[in-house]
């Protein structure tokens, strides 16, 4: 609940935060949490720039200051302080970014058990409950470490989109004062009709329950209202995704533009040291072209591969969205259609 809060609280801005718990054989149970000092911005200051200190909060100086003190605070009041990673909200899905990975990363390569817990904001406020846990692969935290996301090192290694995160399942557990509470909570009657008692103690015995309230929502044939907006999201994710193809192509239009130089260059020193060999002269070297010429240098891939796991990201959150009213659909149309 202060999770599903506080992110609610600074919506639109991104919210992050520390959370701690205890190692229960292997699950990672979360017991308290802890949101992190809010950066005073000025006025001219746009959103983005908000946002963007927001996202780099977790792994701020002055943030991890604050964090050790809060769980020292913890410790003396005898409470789980034992930091099982950080959270942060969302907004349509769209988490997948380097603030993402630098936090995550720094947090995991303390502790390789700690997780990041995503809350979309935007998804929860349809009445489902939004929280997904994730951490990053092995393979993906040994490739960032040695940043190498060049095609040869992705080609040895088999790293692709779908191996950066790994998704855990999370189960959400109520304390035991509010389990206490719901289960003095009168359930829903049998039947919409309630016999009405013949004498106290029938009172007594079997009290008189309220019939729930009818949900005409499951009825409503209307298109999803964040469903043009994730379609947004996604064409810009594709745009992204095409921008950073197209760098990589210009880089391999130089790159055999300055090999074909190169080629050229090695090519007419051969033949001029064989002119030289034959006239009895000591040949030139025939490794200046490493001084002459400068290859240039490939673009990292790893904005690519998390443009195509945004993609990915959104593709799955379309498909969701219109499962439900493509089923609708089909059903009034079977309905409203002679035979």
């Amino acid at each position: 609940m202060k999770i599903v809060k506080h992110c609610s609280t600074s919506f639109p801005t991104v919210a992050t935060g520390s959370i701690v718990g205890m190692d229960n054989n292997g699950a990672i149970e979360v017991t308290n949490s802890f949101q992190f000092p809010s950066v005073d911005v000025s006025s001219s200051d746009s959103h983005s720039d908000a946002s963007s200190l927001a996202a780099a909060a977790p792994r701020a100086k002055a943030n991890i200051v604050y964090q050790n003190e809060m769980i020292r605070h913890l410790k003396e009041v005898n409470v789980d302080a034992n930091n099982v990673g950080w959270y942060t909200s969302a907004t349509m899905g769209n988490f997948i970014n380097m603030s993402f990975i630098e936090n995550q990363y720094h947090y995991q390569k303390e502790n390789e058990k700690t997780v990041a817990l995503v809350h979309d904001v935007s998804r929860s406020s349809q009445g489902a409950l939004s929280l997904r846990a994730f951490k990053l692969s092995p393979e993906f935290m040994t490739a960032y470490k040695e940043a190498k996301f060049t095609t040869e090192s992705l080609r040895n290694s088999k790293l692709t989109y779908k191996d950066i995160f790994v998704e855990l399942p999370v189960n959400i557990h109520n304390s035991h004062l509010l389990t206490s509470f719901l289960h003095q909570i009168p359930a829903p009657p049998k039947s919409a009709e309630i016999p009405m008692p013949a004498s106290l103690d029938d009172i007594r015995r079997d009290p008189v329950q309220i019939p729930a309230h009818p949900g005409f929502e499951s009825l409503d044939l209307s298109i999803d209202p964040f469903l043009e907006k994730t379609c947004d999201l996604l064409l810009d994710s594709i745009e992204s995704h095409y921008t950073d193809l197209n760098n990589h192509q210009y880089y391999q239009r130089q790159l055999t533009r300055e090999q074909f130089k190169i080629t050229q260059w090695q090519a007419k020193r051969k033949a001029e040291n064989a002119a030289r060999l034959a006239a009895k002269q000591s040949p030139l070297p025939e490794d200046e072209w490493q001084r002459l010429f400068k290859l240039p240098q490939e673009p990292s891939r790893l904005e690519g591969m998390l443009n195509a796991r945004q993609v990915d990201q959104y593709a799955r959150q379309v498909d969701a969205f219109t499962a439900n009213i493509t089923a609708k659909m089909f059903a009034v149309r079977g309905n409203l259609l002679p035979e």
